[in-house]
C-alpha cells in the first residue's frame, strides 16, 4: 500500500469516528425527549401537555450545543411567548413525565372493573385500555386530552379493552344484547 492510500484510510477512519462521537449523543437526545409529556405549569400550577422539540435538541447536540425548547404546549397559542420554565421538570426527570409512562404506571397492578383482570405494564402494540367514569360510560385513555388524564385518574376506574368494547356495544346497541343468567 502506498502512503497516500494509508493516509486516506486514516482520514476516513478519523471522520467516521468523529461522526459517531457526535451522532450517538444526538440520537440519545432525540429518543429521550420525543413524545407527549405531562408537566405542571409553573405559571398556573395546573397540569399541561407539552411536546419537546426533540429533533431540534438532537441537531443542537450534534453541532456541540445544548438547547431544549418546546414544540407544542396545551396552553398555546395564547401563551406561546412564555419563558418555558417547565423545561426544568423535563430535564430533571424525562422518563416520569412522559405521558405513556404516566398512564402505564397508573394502570399497572390495577384490576379491570368488569372482568377483574389485572393490568400489567402497557405495551404500545396492545389495544388501549379505557376508563369508566361515574356516568358508567367507558372511553379509551388515548381519546382524552392528555392534560385531563390526571384529573380523570382520580375519579375514574380502569377498564380493559375487551370490556370497553363490550360495554360500548351494550350502551350503543342495547336491542342486540341478550343477558343470560348463569
Amino acid at each position: 500500500m502506498t502512503t497516500l492510500t494509508l493516509f486516506a484510510i486514516a482520514l476516513v477512519a478519523l471522520a467516521v469516528g468523529l461522526f459517531l462521537t457526535r451522532i450517538i449523543p444526538a440520537l440519545q437526545t432525540y429518543f429521550m425527549y420525543r413524545g407527549k409529556r405531562l408537566i405542571t405549569c409553573p405559571e398556573t400550577l395546573v397540569k399541561e401537555a407539552v411536546d419537546v422539540a426533540a429533533g431540534r435538541a438532537a441537531t443542537r447536540i450534534f453541532i456541540g450545543e445544548s438547547d431544549l425548547r418546546l414544540d407544542q404546549c396545551s396552553r398555546w397559542p395564547e401563551r406561546r411567548d412564555c419563558g418555558q420554565e417547565c423545561l426544568s421538570q423535563i430535564e430533571a426527570d424525562p422518563e416520569n413525565c412522559l405521558l405513556w409512562n404516566v398512564v402505564s404506571n397508573w394502570y399497572e397492578g390495577q384490576d379491570c372493573v368488569y372482568c377483574h383482570r389485572r393490568f400489567g405494564r402497557l405495551h404500545h402494540l396492545d389495544h388501549a385500555p379505557a376508563l369508566v367514569g361515574p356516568d358508567h360510560k367507558t372511553i379509551e385513555w388515548k381519546r382524552v386530552r392528555p392534560e385531563r388524564l390526571p384529573e380523570l385518574f382520580s375519579t375514574c376506574k380502569p377498564v380493559c379493552w375487551s370490556c370497553h368494547i363490550a360495554e360500548t356495544f351494550r350502551r350503543e346497541r342495547p336491542e342486540l344484547v341478550v343477558d343470560r343468567k348463569r
